[in-house]
């Protein structure tokens, strides 16, 4: 089932069982969906949660738990829909494995494993953990 479709479907889901915060978030992000053009559903999907993260830190910051709570629940509906993430043990063997491979060495062939990572992994992991991960590797 194409996204869009799940989407809808779990939108109606959502309304019929009152649940709010799933249905705004559907809603939110069917909304974007919907005004690209040719959509990259994994780079909206992935936005919206790294959008929610930063929020999380500054509702923390301003003692506003509350708000912070409903940002992690969101992320929590728009997770459904992504790729399952590696943690970091199994984020370093792929990073690790690719950069085996295509014979890498220095911290200069970073943008090359960065690159390698995206194709092979999208939405898989956390850009900035890649970064790092990446780097100390090379280093």
């Amino acid at each position: 089932m194409a996204l869009l479709e799940r989407i809808n479907a779990d939108l109606k889901k959502a309304m019929l069982a009152r649940d709010d915060v799933t249905r705004d978030t559907l809603r939110m992000i069917k909304s974007e969906l919907l005004t690209l053009d040719d959509p990259d559903e994994l780079a909206v999907l992935s936005r919206a949660v790294k959008s929610r993260r930063d929020s999380i830190k500054s509702y923390l910051d301003g003692g506003r738990q509350d708000l912070a709570d409903r940002e992690q629940a969101e992320i929590e509906v728009i997770e459904r829909y992504l790729p399952k993430q590696l943690d970091e043990n199994e984020a370093r063997q792929a990073i690790a494995a690719i950069i085996e491979e295509l014979g890498l060495s220095s911290k200069k062939d970073l943008g090359t494993v960065m690159k390698e990572v995206k194709v092979r992994h999208a939405g898989q992991i956390d850009g900035r953990l890649a970064s790092s991960i990446a780097g100390q590797l090379l280093g």
